[in-house]
């Protein structure tokens, strides 16, 4: 028998996934690791720790599926995108802790880059100039490293996202796709490749990054020392929410989903055509399979979503687990009038607002810890609902309905309230993890383990859906509270 491995690294734990030609899940193992918050607005990880946790979630999900490494046919990595790791490429060490995607610390250095260069990185990245994106975390970290500055004037500095801290691990070599280059703001989405313009602006070497590559193609193989214990092709490499995508099928233009995880993430395929956006949303590489020509899309971020869910258990203590939210949510018919804007490191699209911070507004006496449960589950809700709207706005597609994949969807209670402030049926394939699933598809692909697009398509991956229950007036009452709300985040700061 063969399979295809999927190494899942997020935000929160890294996951190895196996899976058969039918894309079902034989084997896995999943690990979390440290939240590093050294002050606010700053989130770290600790890239030895996330390659130790690789180490150890190959082994456990090898050993759980009761099949020998060698039976891998390929392997594909999907990733945390935006978050930057600098190492030495003589020790492997890493310079400092990876800058993640939610950290803000350098919001002052991207307030002083020029107009006219403010104009450019949008027309040639399709982003928007906010911290979120790696550009002005490799700056900082060049800035304020100085063995780091040492190493890259001795050529020995590797600077990437974490696909590429994987690949160099996995592999020895330096080696990013398009999608997490993409994202980057050093990219140029026309010419695929790292623009000189861009790179000036941020004052970062080319020498220091990664080679961009397509998402599926055969970019090496696992070093036969590491921690397959034998050579397997690594053929697949995508950002997480371009890989859920791929998981979903949504290879055809007006496809989308969105992902619930640490944020949200909505994306819809926009095919060959690059749609710059006026409304807040990222023009982005949505993937491009071996010499197939790449196809593009249009995502609406959120920053905090599950999050918010951790941050009930972790610092208000409301909940033992996450997944005891649904119960705690469920005791209650509303919120009580409640609204939560959980705007931990800002607002995303379609605001764009660095500076904004958390609120939670309605509190009266009567308030529960069930009622902010609840408020938690309807800012998910709510958040999404304001990128579709936007991205209807934009692509002049309305949505009928809208697949859906992550951790938060095994909250039925919560797919409900979606399908309700939607208006909209929402489906879920019976395969969750779709993000893992869709690095596999990429790495099968690359090897013949799917002999093509339309056999992927052709696969059964089952479905559960949910349809709105609540009124039109229900709907529009609620989500103009919240609205409310969130202009009470932004007054805060102004």
């Amino acid at each position: 028998m063969s399979y295809i491995g999927s190494l899942d690294q997020g935000t929160t734990s890294t996951r190895f996934i196996i899976f058969n030609r039918a894309g079902q899940i034989i084997g896995q193992d999943q690990l979390e690791h440290q939240q590093i918050l050294p002050q606010a607005g700053w989130v770290e990880h600790d890239p030895l720790e996330i390659w130790q946790r690789t180490q150890e979630v190959i082994a456990g999900a090898i050993s759980s599926a009761k099949i020998s490494a060698s039976e891998l046919t390929a392997i594909g990595i999907t990733n945390q995108r935006e978050t930057v790791v600098a190492w030495d490429a003589i020790t492997g060490q890493p310079f400092a802790n990876a800058i993640v995607w939610q950290d803000i610390r350098t919001t002052e250095l991207l307030s002083k880059i020029a107009q006219a260069d403010q104009i450019k990185l949008r027309a040639k990245t399709g982003l928007r100039i906010a911290p979120y994106f790696s550009a002005s975390k490799i700056a900082w970290l060049i800035a304020n490293t100085p063995h780091l500055q040492e190493a890259i004037a001795l050529s020995r500095a590797r600077i990437g996202t974490i696909d590429s801290w994987l690949m160099w691990n996995l592999s020895g070599q330096h080696i990013t796709d398009v999608t997490n280059a993409s994202r980057t703001m050093l990219m140029n989405l026309e010419t695929l490749d790292w623009d000189d313009e861009l790179l000036s602006i941020f004052d970062i070497p080319r020498s220091v990054l990664a080679e961009i590559r397509p998402s599926s193609q055969i970019y090496g193989h696992t070093l036969k020392s590491g921690a397959f214990g034998t050579e397997i092709p690594i053929a697949g490499i995508v950002g997480d929410q371009q890989s859920a995508m791929i998981g979903q099928k949504c290879f055809s233009k007006g496809d989308s989903k969105t992902t619930y995880g640490t944020g949200n993430f909505a994306l819809i395929n926009t095919g060959g055509e690059i749609v710059h956006s006026t409304h807040g949303l990222l023009t982005t590489v949505l993937f491009k399979i071996g010499d197939a020509p790449v196809q593009y899309a249009l995502e609406g971020s959120v920053a905090v979503t599950g999050s918010a869910i951790q941050w009930l258990r972790d610092q208000l203590g409301i909940i033992s687990t996450a997944s005891d939210v649904e119960n705690l949510a469920s005791k209650v018919e509303d919120s009580g009038g409640v609204y939560f804007v959980p705007a931990f490191s800002g607002l995303f699209a379609p605001h764009w607002r660095s500076d904004a911070r958390g609120a939670i507004v309605g509190l009266t006496r009567a308030a529960t810890s069930a009622h902010l449960a609840r408020a938690a589950l309807e800012a998910i809700c709510y958040q999404t609902r304001e990128v579709l709207d936007a991205m209807a706005t934009e692509s002049g597609i309305t949505l009928a309905s809208m697949r859906v994949d992550g951790g938060i969807t095994s909250n039925k209670l919560c797919m409900q309230m979606q399908a309700d402030i939607l208006g909209i049926e929402i489906t879920r394939p019976d395969i969750a993890e779709t993000t893992a699933l869709g690095a596999a598809f990429a790495a099968g692909l690359a090897v013949g383990f799917w002999s093509s697009i339309d056999a992927i398509q052709k696969l059964d991956t089952g479905q559960s859906s949910w349809f709105p229950k609540k009124s039109s007036e229900f709907r529009e009452a609620g989500y103009s509270q919240w609205k409310k709300a969130v202009v009470r985040t932004l007054d805060w700061v102004e």
